[in-house]
């Protein structure tokens, strides 16, 4: 992927490191357990972590925000917040150089998304992505490394522990930059449902419905923000010729290995449909596959697919 001459995002918190909540190591809402919006599913002990859960009944995006608690918010009452002291753990030369690597994705996903929005007469608004280390607060509550990057619709920040890129290549055996690319892309198409209200709506559509038709509705959620990742894809590469020779099967790869079926294949031996929330690998590869090649947002509408 060529991204060395991109614009670096300004947009970049970094966490790392910090005192307290910081510190610790990684173990769409979801796994890709990208983003409801809690993102790829961290390491393989979180993701166990997650499919216990999930086979209990729990979401795992409760972790982030318990029962009939209120969004954390942060500030001077909060020594660990934006607003608090920062300590910065020493990092290395690989690491500084991979928080350059998403400052320029998170830049690209900005000058597309932007451009899309004006030619739509609406606004972008930027998010943030904030570099952590183990655990962090977050708008929507703790968030913790193990359960993958994620994305924060309360304070419209994507989250992400860098040591999950070596999860992804290690233990789902994604490698390759536009595999992390898609990762970022994949949870800003969060926040552009959050921006357009879809997240909103999905949101208010699953507290009605039973636990089947709800994980379905996260299913649909989750796909059009794949196919959100590939319509970006689309832009950046007509407009800047990001994509080199392999990139894509590095991205198609990635969308593969964190489908339910594959994940809970590994970690259970069996498959149950009904109980997945972010869409078989078949599913999810072909709806990133749908924005890549359309390029529109017209294309990104499971909500109304006949099959998905």
């Amino acid at each position: 992927m060529r991204w060395r001459t991109g614009r670096r995002s300004e947009n970049i918190e970094d966490r790392r490191g910090e005192g307290g909540l910081g510190g610790g190591s990684f173990s769409g809402r979801g796994p890709l357990r990208v983003g409801r919006t809690v993102g790829v599913g961290g390491g393989l002990g979180g993701l166990l972590l997650v499919v216990v859960l999930m086979l209990m009944g729990v979401d795992p995006a409760m972790l982030l925000t318990s029962p009939g608690q209120a969004p954390m918010q942060t500030g001077e009452d909060d020594p660990y917040g934006a607003e608090g002291p920062q300590f910065r753990a020493p990092t290395s030369g690989a690491e500084e150089e991979l928080k350059e690597f998403v400052s320029v994705v998170l830049g690209d996903t900005e000058d597309t998304w932007s451009t899309l929005f004006q030619e739509g007469g609406k606004r972008y608004v930027e998010p943030t992505l904030v570099l952590f280390s183990g655990l962090t607060r977050s708008a929507c509550g703790l968030g913790e490394a193990a359960m993958g990057p994620f994305y924060c619709p309360g304070d419209q920040k994507v989250y992400i522990d860098l040591a999950f890129y070596d999860e992804l290549r290690n233990d789902f055996g994604a490698p390759g930059d536009f595999a992390q690319a898609y990762v970022i892309a994949h949870e800003v198409g969060h926040h552009v449902q959050n921006l357009l209200g879809i997240s909103d709506q999905v949101e208010g559509a699953r507290r009605r419905a039973g636990k089947i038709e709800a994980n379905r509705l996260s299913v649909m959620q989750e796909l059009q923000a794949d196919c959100f990742a590939g319509i970006w894809a689309n832009h950046a590469q007509r407009s800047r010729q990001i994509l080199e020779q392999g990139d894509l099967e590095e991205g198609l790869n990635a969308a593969s290995a964190i489908g339910d079926d594959r994940l809970q294949r590994q970690t259970r031996g069996y498959v149950t449909p009904d109980s997945f929330t972010h869409g078989s690998s078949e599913q999810r590869v072909r709806w990133f596959k749908r924005g890549l090649l359309e390029g529109e947002l017209a294309a990104c509408d499971p909500f109304a697919a006949t099959e998905l």
